[in-house]
């Protein structure tokens, strides 16, 4: 039977009871939670965020009623404690352990650590024993495998301590979570082997900007979950989990008729206007005009009494107040009444699939019908590190397509006059196309713009003068009487009257 990429699941026709994980966004990836009753290991270097997800997951189970049990080899009682005070978070409720004290890491004992016979086990192995039986918790953290690596001192010894802790809590009812900084010196296959399940968490340094953290379900058994790797951030509060966006299992039913731009000529150039669940891109050189007609179509369904955002990853909020003022298309009114949200995006502090999640909440929890992304070339070139940015663009493009948000994309270009280049070609992922180009006539410097592709609507072929003034966004007649408009240095052969220049506005 064939399988879904992203979602897989064991053959179990079984499907046991969920413990929650209290990660938002895990349980999303787990399809559920974790099974209960089993051994999970959670491996990850060093400040990957592997001892917050395991308080995160015992308090979830504390938040239920159930017992939650701390033990650990590597944190004092004093530093988790100033772990959870650092996110804001009381664990009274937890029950606290020290498997190793002063005496059990004296060279001297030769105690075993969580031998198999518990007839063999030594007394700081006993005491955790009894402090199960005495507390019979519902969920058990051990932290970390790599002291016990350590003290179990050959592959062997530590194995069968791994086994050791499977078994026994395999009577127990516990859900138990094991955590590994992965300072072994090849991987350690065993523990994948031994574990019910298997999630590993990384930590990338960027040469710029924030580092990135990102999540990978290696191993689930019986379960589905979903595969790859899902960004997410540590923070006060805890981890937070953006699922890997599936924009083929977001989609909704949507009235699809054809909506004003707010400008009757470019309503006649796209054929009508925007069409719902679909995206335009608007390209073009620095300061022509890219970002006044975003904000012309989003005034535009504000209008309509329709819910915007507005995504500014290069400029600040104040050129954009005072751009929209100056050409009469003031939005304050609709940013006080909650109906338009503006995000100030910082590229270089923002994983794509926290951006990705940004938007989800905006469709699904605000109501958006209206995105505005300006510009792409902030959100791909201020990560460099990160792969497959574009492909991340496509699927984010196809769920808002789905959810029948109206989207509008800017895209800069590289010079003024004549040739001008993009970094990236973003037009195959857009529905439709509008070009915008400056051009020299009688001897000022104008704004020409044309549709140069529509998926949904009979565009208009021809190209136009576009100015912008305190009126907003105007269109003039087709410039019939030139050639070449688009390389900058255009012709003139007829009689093609301009667009008067009074009141016109130098905003880009």
């Amino acid at each position: 039977m064939a399988m879904n990429n992203d979602i897989r699941s064991d053959n179990a026709v079984f499907q046991s009871s969920r413990a929650c994980t209290g990660v938002p966004g895990l349980d999303d990836i787990l399809c559920g939670g974790l099974t209960q009753n089993r051994v999970y290991l959670v491996e990850g270097s060093p400040g990957a965020g592997k001892t917050t997800l395991a308080l995160q997951f015992l308090m979830e189970g504390i938040r239920h009623g159930e017992k939650a049990l701390y033990i650990t080899l590597s944190e004092t009682v004093d530093e988790l404690k100033e772990i959870a005070g650092s996110h804001g978070w009381s664990i009274d409720g937890l029950s606290l352990f020290e498997l190793v004290n002063d005496a059990g890491l004296d060279s001297d004992s030769e105690q075993s650590i969580l031998h198999p016979s518990e007839i063999e086990l030594g007394e700081t192995t006993k005491s955790v024993m009894r402090e199960v039986d005495r507390l019979a918790p519902s969920r058990v953290v051990f932290d970390s495998l790599s002291e016990m690596r350590l003290l179990a001192q050959n592959p062997l010894r530590y194995r069968r301590q791994i086994l050791a802790i499977k078994n026994y809590f395999s009577t127990r009812k516990c859900t138990v979570i094991l955590l590994d900084d992965k300072t072994s010196e090849t991987g350690d296959q065993q523990l994948h082997s031994i574990a019910h399940g298997v999630i590993t968490l990384e930590q990338l340094a960027q040469e710029f900007g924030k580092e990135r953290r990102r999540l990978n379900i290696v191993k689930m058994r019986g379960i589905k979950f979903r595969g790859g790797y899902h960004d997410f951030i540590l923070d006060t509060g805890g981890i937070r989990v953006f699922p890997r966006l599936i924009a083929a299992e977001h989609g909704r039913q949507f009235s699809s008729a054809v909506c004003s731009t707010g400008s009757t000529g470019l309503d006649q150039l796209m054929g009508g206007g925007l069409v719902p669940g679909t995206s335009t891109l608007v390209v073009g050189p620095s300061g022509i005009g890219k970002t006044t007609l975003s904000i012309r179509c989003a005034l535009s369904a504000l209008e309509r009494g329709e819910q915007a955002a507005f995504y500014l990853f290069d400029e600040g909020l104040n050129t954009l107040f005072a751009r929209s003022a100056a050409l009469g298309m003031d939005v304050h009114p609709f940013i006080l009444s909650g109906q338009l949200k503006i995000h100030h995006i910082d590229p270089a502090e923002l994983a794509p699939g926290e951006f990705a999640q940004m938007l989800r909440d905006a469709v699904e929890l605000t109501g958006v019908t209206f995105v505005a992304i300006d510009s792409l070339n902030a959100y791909l070139q201020a990560m460099p590190g990160e792969k497959f940015l574009t492909l991340q663009m496509h699927e984010l493009l196809s769920y808002l397509n789905q959810q029948g948000v109206t989207t509008v994309l800017v895209l800069g270009q590289h010079g003024l006059i004549g040739e001008v280049r993009s970094d990236v070609d973003l037009s195959y992922l857009s529905d439709a196309t509008v070009l915008l180009r400056f051009f020299e006539a009688k001897g000022r410097l104008r704004r020409a713009v044309t549709v140069i592709k529509s998926r949904t609507n009979a565009h208009a072929q021809s190209i136009h003068e576009l100015r912008l003034g305190k009126d907003g966004v105007e269109i003039g007649e087709a410039l019939e009487g030139f050639e070449g408009v688009l390389t900058g240095l255009p012709t003139y052969r007829g009689a093609t009257p301009m667009l008067s220049t009074q009141g016109e506005t130098n905003v880009p």
